[in-house]
This record gives C-alpha cells, structure tokens and sequence, in this order.
C-alpha cells in the first residue's frame, strides 16, 4: 500500500486542506494517507480550537486514513523542532513520501535553496548572530541573513511561513537520513495569516476561526468554507463544551502560574530566557486579559508567536531540561484514528515499526509522553466540572478512533 504522509492541524479542517489531500494523493499516487496531528496545544503556541480527539475525527471522515499525534515536546515549538517530530513519526511508519502545502510550489526551488544554504552555513550563521544583536527576533534576523545571501530567483522566499515549514521538512528528512520523498503543491487561494474570506470556497484557518468567534452563537458564515463533516463536528462540539477554545479561556490559570510561581521556578521553563521572568511576572499583575498581557510583553526581539508558546509552556511547567532532551526525534508512535484503509495499512505494517506504536496510554511506559498527559489535562480545565472530568479521564481511556467508509 503506497502511502502519502502530511504534517497537519487541522485547526479546523477546512476546504482548503480538503483541496491539499486529495492533492497530495495523486501527486504521490497513494492508496493510504498518513497524517502526524498536534495535539491539543499548537504550532504558534495556542489552544486548539477544539481538542485532538475531535480533530482526528474530522481528519478521518475527510479523507484521512492514519492520525498519529504529533507529541507536545515538538508541536508546541520552533519551525525546526516542530519538523524533527514530525519527519521522525513518518519515517519510523514506514511512510514512502511527504507532501507539503507551500507558497512556492516547486519542489526543485525547496532543493536548491537547502543545498545552497547547507554550502553556506557558516556566513548565514554568521549573518544571523549579527543581526540578533541589533535586537530583532530570531526568525526575523534569518529572514533578514537569508535575503543578503541569496539574491537568486532560483530560491526560495523564506518569508513565507509555508515555505519555511516546507524547508525545514527538507532539512530533517536529510539530517535523519530519511527515505521520505518530498513533494510540494501551491497553497490554494488564501495566505496563511488571512483574516478574512479571499474566496467563495477556500479560506484559512485564521479567517474560519476569526468568524468562529465572532459570530459564536451561530458560526452559519464559515459553512461555505469547511467539508460537511466539519461543520457538524463544530456544531456537535459547541452543543457539549458549550463553545470553542482559545486563550482568553486559560488567562487566569497563566495568570496564576505566573504570579505564584517564583523567579527560579520560572527561569526552569522551556525558552524561559534570563530576566524575562520579571517583566512576564510584572504584566501579568497589571493586565485584565490575555491580549492585554500579550500588548505589554511583545517587543521587537520576542515575537507575539514565541511568547505565546513560552505561555503555554508555563501553563504546563514545561521544564527546559525534558524538551531539550526530547527535541531530535520522537520516542513513540501514537494511533489516534484510523480508516478501514488505515488499519489495514498497520496489520500489514507495524511490526516494521522502528518506534513503539502507543494505542492505549497503560501499555506504554515511556516517560516522554509524561508531557502530553499534562497538556491534555490543561486543556480540558477550561471546560465546567462534568465535561472536565470527562476530559481528563478520556485521554487514558479513549482508544484510536475507527471510522469504517
């Protein structure tokens, strides 16, 4: 069974992702879709919209046949780290390509820009340590290092955040050695940061979930814009959580981590740097709301996106020294969900497996995944007391998802 692996998160799964899919299979000519997940905390370090067990079943009933979750210690990070776990997870599958939406399109563009900037590391590292030091953030002093070096239209524009994400795949397949081939298609219609409708059928997550919000009490606008099934998975969610995720929900739970949490306690956490504490601590007393707080600690060198994970690696005492250690390659594989295709694929496959397959959490014994536990904890405390506890019992007890097409 030829299969296709896509790096995924699905916040929610919308046209757009429907038109990548289905893409991606017949580019790789695929009989089976392997998508890695984030869980319930995501890239730019934010709650899902609505927890992973929700999101594997709008994977699933759309054309996904395999969601494995992509494991706290990589989804909750840098571009580069995010691309370590993923890569790591689809190899140790036994998946045969990878295929990334990009702006770009062009996956020869992907090639020459990685060999061209692996032949130049030294003056590119080089370049960003200089201009860290005029105080921009770190993404932005390798955008900036990147332009000086290479003036070709034969490259990449590693502005665009797809096109980042589609080079840092390149970089791990090659870096572990891995038989994923790799292939790219041109994202459809919408930017990824759009915050508005570009089209009548294709918009991006940020713009579904911006409509999602804003219109809580009747999200019909975005029904245009999402398969059938993950319009009835919203509406099924909003009926028994009583709404949607995002972080003004976690405020007072940060809030309370960082005003009761002393400096030392605080300089422990994962990308936690030295005297950031104080001014985190400082506005987090004075603000009244997460985007209040967010307003007062930006700056020009600490990205609105680096402290929103550096927020969540608070609200789940994410420790420096477990990420650290947990940031090259995944130590297991865990089955969310899966097809009839899905599982037929697994029979055939699993025993080929170079990492554990985790299906129920009491039969692997593995520390690492300590921290997917306490995220998934945090993530249901927003919820009343009985869904809560429904919650915080399901991630021990809900096996992989089945979903028979």
């Amino acid at each position: 069974m030829k299969s296709v692996g896509l790096i995924v998160e699905y916040n929610p799964f919308h046209n757009g992702h429907a038109f990548h899919l289905q893409a991606s299979k017949e580019a790789a000519n695929a009989d089976v879709v392997i998508a890695v997940m984030s869980g319930n905390f995501l890239q730019r370090g934010e709650p899902a919209l609505v927890s992973k067990w929700y999101r594997t079943r709008m994977a699933l009933l759309n054309g996904v046949d395999l969601v494995f979750e992509l494991p706290y210690s990589f989804a909750v990070q840098k571009a580069e780290t995010f691309a370590n776990g993923a890569i790591s997870i689809l190899e140790a599958a036994g998946c045969e390509s990878l295929c990334f939406g990009s702006e770009n399109g062009d996956i020869a563009a992907f090639l020459r820009t990685v060999t061209f900037l692996n032949e130049k590391q030294q003056p590119f590292n080089e370049k960003i340590k200089h201009f860290i030091k005029t105080g921009v953030s770190y993404p932005k002093a390798t955008a900036l290092s990147y332009q000086e070096l290479a003036d070709s239209e034969n490259f990449l524009d590693l502005a665009k955040p797809n096109n980042i994400l589609g080079f840092q795949y390149i970089q791990a397949i090659n870096r572990q050695k891995s038989k994923l081939r790799p292939l790219t298609i041109s994202r459809k219609n919408a930017d990824y940061h759009d915050e508005h409708f570009a089209s009548e059928t294709i918009a991006s997550a940020t713009s579904i979930r911006k409509a999602i919000f804003a219109e809580e009490s009747k999200s019909a606008n975005i029904k245009q814009y999402v398969p059938e099934p993950t319009y009835q998975i919203l509406q099924e969610y909003k009926h028994h959580y009583g709404g949607f995720h995002r972080w003004e929900n976690y405020w007072e739970l940060l809030q309370y981590q960082l005003i009761t949490s002393s400096p030392g306690e605080l300089k422990e956490i994962y990308e936690m740097e030295e005297g950031l504490e104080n001014r985190l601590t400082k506005a987090a007393i004075e603000s009244s709301s997460f985007q209040e707080y967010m307003e007062a600690v930006k700056t020009k060198r600490y990205t609105w996106t680096r402290l929103q994970r550096l927020a969540v690696h608070i609200l789940t005492n994410a420790k420096k020294e477990e990420l650290k250690r947990n940031s090259e390659k995944a130590a297991y594989v865990r089955l969310l969900g899966m097809t009839a295709a899905g599982k037929e694929y697994l029979n055939k496959m699993k025993k080929q497996f170079s990492l554990p397959l985790v299906t129920k959490l009491s039969t692997y014994n593995g520390t690492e995944i300590q921290q997917d536990i306490k995220a998934a904890r945090v993530y249901a405390m927003v919820y009343p007391s009985r869904q809560r506890n429904k919650m915080l019992q399901q991630e021990f007890k809900q096996p992989p998802i089945f979903i028979q097409k």
